[in-house]
């Protein structure tokens, strides 16, 4: 496959932009690497009009896709987790051009996984453990069992994405691959409730308390990144959380995340009299115990 499509990425290496082309073509019909692709073309450039471009392309009986992708895209990529299969991409394509080592570089530096980066990467994926969590419980409490079981099966997801990135490695496709082996607890939580012969109620009951304390193990190190920024000044509106630039990529799950570390006492409320009777804006610190 690489002979055939050696002319289109020649014509992209040659321009100065292009930063390293990756080909990563299909082993196993049953992983999802490559979306039933027999090879995935994948072009990493500094700058373009489009952050993603894609093309695809015939030939006889096998297909291919063309990935042009912004250094920007990719990073996002890599920092919120919303397109894992690069990781698969990255780890195991081919190297076909590589400027100035662009992509053995990009390699080591997922390899060592810096500790901030890391530390940002736990705090997205606690927040959204937090969000699914929340909703689940509520689901729950008002006998929508179907609902709360999609959002536990997701919240056991990031609590599986957060364990792995704990520990220093990046979550790939096969996360709960990477679980089992890394936490063995959380894996077993999983397999409870999706293969017990319990009814579904009592698996959700049952999950709930199991979980609880888990995901209050793990609050301290979940929230370590926004509690960091939060020290920063003596007190918050929510506006000022929101527009922080390494506060908006948490996005929807930012005020669920709140107030679960207010209610777990990480964070406390100050209130400040507006002109209004009775009526106090709302503001938020580190709690002291924490600081």
């Amino acid at each position: 496959m690489e002979d055939i499509l050696r002319p289109i990425y020649q014509e992209r290496a040659s321009q100065v932009n292009t930063l390293g082309v990756l080909i990563i073509e299909k082993k196993q019909k049953a992983l999802p690497t490559t979306d039933t692709f027999d090879a995935i073309l994948l072009i990493v450039v500094s700058e373009a009009n489009e952050p993603v471009y894609i093309k695809h392309y015939s030939y006889g009986q096998k297909k291919a896709a063309l990935h042009i992708v912004t250094e920007k895209q990719l990073k996002e990529w890599i920092l919120m987790g919303s397109n894992r299969k690069v990781f698969e991409w990255i780890y195991s394509g081919q190297i076909l051009f590589d400027r100035n080592e662009y992509f053995n570089k990009l390699k080591l530096e997922l390899q060592d996984f810096p500790f901030y980066g890391r530390k940002m990467k736990m705090g997205l994926e606690f927040a959204k453990l937090i969000r699914r969590y929340m909703d689940g419980k509520a689901f729950f409490e008002n006998k929508d069992f179907l609902d709360a079981y999609n959002h536990v099966v997701h919240s056991l997801h990031h609590l599986a994405r957060l364990s792995v990135v704990e520990n220093g490695f990046h979550p790939e496709v096969t996360v709960w691959n990477q679980v089992k082996q890394i936490e063995p607890a959380v894996y077993k939580l999983y397999i409870e409730l999706i293969s017990s012969e319990e009814p579904l109620e009592k698996r959700l009951e049952l999950l709930f308390l199991a979980s609880e304390f888990l995901i209050h193990s793990k609050s301290s190190q979940g929230a370590s990144h926004l509690l960091e920024i939060l020290k920063e000044k003596e007190k918050w509106s929510i506006s000022e959380i929101i527009e922080h630039p390494e506060l908006k990529n948490y996005s929807v799950d930012l005020g669920m995340l709140l107030e679960y570390l207010i209610e777990k006492g990480f964070i406390d409320v100050v209130n400040i009299e507006t002109k209004g009777p009775g009526l106090y804006h709302r503001y938020y610190k580190v709690a002291e115990s924490i600081s």
